[in-house]
C-alpha cells in the first residue's frame, strides 16, 4: 500500500499554529514590505512618535526584517483574537467608571502570544530540522502590521492598525522569522474604500490624514506611553479613558464579522478590569496597584501614570464625590499625579 504524501509544510505549519490558539496565519518573504523603512523614517522625522525614543533608537532594525536578522528568509505572521463580546464604547455613559482598552482587560498578551509562538516555532524546527527561527511579539523592533498585511492577514486601515475580514480590528500579532524559504501567502488588499469612520471617531484628532497617526495626540499613547503631565488641551477629550482607547477600532464596520467566540480564553475580561470604579483607582498606592494589575499588561505603566489618568477622568466626570480624593492627591509625591489632581479639582468646581 502506497503511503499518502504529507501535505505541504506550509499547510502543516498553519495547522500547528491554529492548534496553539492562533486564528490568523500567513507567510511573507522577508523583503515583502519594502516601503516600511522609508515610511518609518518619515514618521520619526515628523516627531509623530512623541517620546517613544525606543522607536527611534532602533529604527534601522525596525525598518525591515533583515535589518534585525540578516539571515531571515521568511516571516510567519500570526494573529490571536481578543474580539470583545460587549460594546467597547458602552462605558462612555458611565463617567464614574474608568475605560480600559479591550486588549488589556484580560491576561498579558505578551506572555500568552509568546508562549504560543515558541511552541509553533519548536514544531517547525522539529519538522524542518535545518531551520533557524526567532519569535517576536511587540517588544522587539519588528513592524508587525505591515508584515501581517504582506502575509495576507488583512490590511492596514486608515487608523493604521491591521483590519481582518474575519476578525475585524481585534488581533494580537506575532511573528516567527525563519531561515527557511517558505511559500508566501497572497498579500492583503485594502478594503477601507471611502469609509472614514475611524478618522471621525477619534476624540483628539490624532489622524492628520488617512493611514497616518500622530501619537502625540493619541489617547492610547498619552495614557500608556507618555510619562509626564498630559497636555492640558487634550485632557477633556480623554473623558473617562484611563488606559488606552478603542474608539477608532470599535467603529470599524469590518468588526461585524468578528466573532467573540474566536477570542482566546486567556483574554476574557477580568471583572475588576472591565469597569473599574474611579474612586478605587484614585486610592491606589504602589502595593495596591501591583496587586490589582498583576498578570495584566497595565502593570508596566506603574501606579503614577494610572492614578494620573484616573484623576483626569475624575475631573471630566462632573462628580463632586471625587473632590476629597483629588484634594489628597494634589499633594502626591508624584508631580504628574499632583498636577492632574489639581487640574481635576478646578474642572469639578467649574461644574458647580
Amino acid at each position: 500500500m502506497v503511503a499518502k504524501p504529507l501535505p505541504p509544510l506550509e499547510a502543516r505549519l498553519e495547522a500547528a499554529a491554529r492548534a496553539e490558539g492562533f486564528v490568523a496565519f500567513g507567510i511573507a518573504a522577508a523583503d515583502a514590505a519594502p516601503h516600511t523603512a522609508a515610511r518609518l523614517r518619515q514618521w520619526l522625522a515628523e516627531g509623530c512618535h512623541g517620546d517613544m525614543i525606543w522607536m527611534e533608537s532602533r529604527a534601522e532594525q525596525r525598518g525591515s526584517p533583515r535589518g534585525l536578522w540578516p539571515a531571515v528568509r521568511s516571516v510567519i505572521a500570526l494573529g490571536m483574537s481578543y474580539a470583545p463580546a460587549l460594546d467597547p464604547l458602552a462605558l462612555a455613559d458611565h463617567p464614574d467608571r474608568g475605560r480600559i482598552s479591550v486588549y488589556a482587560q484580560g491576561a498579558d498578551y505578551h506572555d500568552v502570544v509568546k508562549k504560543a509562538l515558541k511552541a509553533t516555532a519548536r514544531w517547525l524546527v522539529g519538522e524542518a530540522g535545518d531551520a533557524e527561527v526567532k519569535v517576536f511579539v511587540d517588544t522587539a523592533p519588528v513592524m508587525e502590521k505591515p508584515l501581517a498585511a504582506a502575509a495576507g492577514l488583512g490590511w492596514q486601515g486608515k487608523h493604521s492598525n491591521l483590519v481582518s475580514r474575519e476578525h475585524g480590528s481585534w488581533l494580537f500579532l506575532g511573528a516567527i522569522y525563519t531561515t527557511l524559504d517558505l511559500v508566501p501567502s497572497a498579500p492583503g488588499r485594502d478594503r477601507c474604500g471611502s469609509c472614514t469612520a475611524c478618522q471621525s471617531a477619534c476624540p483628539t484628532d490624532a489622524f492628520p490624514a488617512p493611514y497616518r497617526l500622530d501619537a502625540r495626540r493619541c489617547i492610547s499613547y498619552l495614557t500608556i506611553e507618555h510619562d509626564g503631565p498630559i497636555p492640558v488641551g487634550l485632557r477633556r477629550a480623554i473623558g473617562n479613558r484611563i488606559y488606552g482607547c478603542d474608539d477608532c477600532l470599535a467603529v470599524c464596520p469590518w468588526n461585524k464579522f468578528a466573532v467573540s467566540a474566536h477570542r482566546h480564553r486567556a483574554f476574557l475580561p477580568r471583572a475588576e478590569l472591565a469597569a473599574p470604579a474611579l474612586g478605587d483607582l484614585l486610592a491606589l498606592d504602589d502595593a495596591a496597584f501591583r496587586q490589582v494589575f498583576a498578570g495584566s499588561p497595565i502593570k508596566r505603566i506603574g501606579r503614577g501614570r494610572m492614578v494620573r489618568n484616573a484623576a483626569i477622568a475624575a475631573g471630566n466626570s462632573g462628580d463632586a464625590r471625587f473632590v476629597q480624593a483629588l484634594e489628597r492627591l494634589s499633594n502626591d509625591e508624584s508631580p504628574m499625579v499632583a498636577d492632574a489632581a489639581r487640574w481635576a479639582l478646578v474642572e469639578l468646581r467649574s461644574w458647580r
